[in-house]
């Protein structure tokens, strides 16, 4: 007899819902694209150097090369004066080596000749062409970049799982990676639910009082396109079984990697979306997660294929993307860390929670001059007010443990969660 599944948990705190929804989640597979194609994407391969970088000793400064044993009694009333023996440029190299007593005239990045041991800045030399006089002997055995500093021969120069940068695309170019394998952008469907809903080209039905934008599907696609997914748009559904059905099964047939949906997760007469996931086999995981806003949440699988239902109220959907939805697609396309840096701010108003549970509060962020950061709310926090999160930099959390204790003062100090791409702000606020 097959043993029965197991009911799915209704009520999880943040981290164990993050912790259920990451666990059902791998990397998707990579594919290979050009240099010039990578910025953004997640390699899949360490990418080792096939050369020493830099390929040869180098001069960091402009100036002269020379022995040190050379230079070293230079003095501006006794200056010590060398021959040059030749220039050599940036991208050119050196005729002959270097002979005791004798300098070469040398510009910065230029490979340093053998038997050289130091470059003589050119502002302690009188400029010469072909005789130079050093005036100082601070530069003795310094400004040579030695073969390998930066990279050796067979050392790994990008890691795999590392997200592909400028900084990161310069290195690899330099190691000589013309193609690079990289985790293929995942595949996420994205749905919302509602009878009240519509795009935003019927929107006289708006002013008619009749329907609603369904901001979700701009919010969501926009948010995942960020993240680095590939969107798969099924729409807008109406509250209808069959309607319901049907999309949810072409998200199956356009084998995605993960579907999203909005709305009908809740409790209430036409929200159908357990009874339809039911019906089609889904594994659920769990129903409901104790936070505010975004309780009602849902995650299981959906014939294999990760699904998560974000409730319907425009910022609750944002913010459950937020904690569960963005760390998820992080963890497909190969991150590692797929989790916001999390800092800490210094509340300029009181807040304070009615419920028991763990509420995010949608605030500004400031610096003072001593480089603290300061945190007010965006005004109501409601979670139909979507102005107050395109006004927000960050989610102020106030935990659930704050229940009872009365309101957080003014002068308190709370963690916060960039929103979107809150690497830049995270590390602003930590200079």
């Amino acid at each position: 007899m097959a043993r029965a599944e197991a009911a799915p948990r209704t009520s999880l705190t943040v981290r164990e819902a993050a912790a259920a929804v990451l666990a059902e989640l791998r990397p998707v597979e990579s594919e290979t694209v050009s240099l010039d194609a990578a910025l953004g994407r997640v390699l899949a391969k360490d990418v080792v150097s096939p050369l020493d970088l830099p390929p040869w000793d180098n001069a960091s400064m402009d100036g002269y090369a020379v022995r040190a044993a050379d230079v070293r009694g230079a003095r501006h009333d006794t200056p010590v004066a060398l021959p040059v023996t030749e220039t050599i440029a940036a991208g050119a190299m050196a005729t002959s080596e270097l002979t005791p007593g004798t300098a070469k005239r040398i510009m910065t990045g230029a490979p340093v000749p053998c038997g050289a041991d130091s470059v003589i800045r050119i502002e302690d030399t009188d400029r010469g062409d072909e005789r130079v006089l050093i005036v100082d002997p601070r530069d003795a055995g310094r400004n040579v970049r030695p073969r390998g500093e930066d990279l050796a021969k067979g050392a790994v120069a990008v890691p795999a799982s590392t997200v592909i940068g400028p900084p990161q695309l310069g290195v690899l170019a330099s190691v000589g990676a013309r193609t690079v394998s990289v985790h293929r952008k995942p595949r996420v469907a994205v749905l919302s639910t509602g009878d009240e809903l519509v795009d935003v080209d019927r929107f006289d039905e708006v002013l008619a009082g009749r329907r609603i934008v369904s901001s979700n599907s701009y919010t969501l696609r926009a948010a995942l396109t960020i993240t680095g997914a590939e969107v798969i748009d099924l729409g807008i559904c109406p509250d209808d079984r069959v309607a319901l059905r049907a999309s949810l099964q072409s998200a199956l047939d356009a084998k995605c990697d993960m579907v999203i949906t909005s709305g009908g997760v809740s409790v209430g007469t036409f929200d159908f979306t357990r009874e339809v996931l039911r019906e089609l086999g889904a594994t659920m995981r769990f129903w409901r997660v104790r936070i505010r806003p975004g309780g009602p949440l849902g995650f299981g699988l959906l014939g294999g294929i990760p699904w998560l239902g974000l409730p319907g109220n425009p910022v609750s959907a944002m913010v459950t993307f937020e904690l569960f939805g963005r760390p998820a697609i992080r963890k497909l396309r190969g991150e590692t860390r797929p989790f916001p840096h999390v800092f800490g701010v210094v509340m300029d108003e009181e807040v304070s929670i009615a419920a028991p549970l763990t509420h995010f509060y949608r605030a500004t962020i400031r610096r003072d001059d001593d480089g603290v950061a300061h945190a007010r709310l965006t005004g109501p926090q409601g979670s139909g007010l979507l102005t107050s999160m395109a006004r927000a930099d960050a989610l102020v959390v106030v935990p659930l443990e704050q229940f009872g204790r009365g309101p957080v003062p003014v002068g308190a100090t709370l963690s916060a969660v960039p929103l979107g791409d809150g690497a830049q702000l995270a590390a602003g606020l930590a200079l």
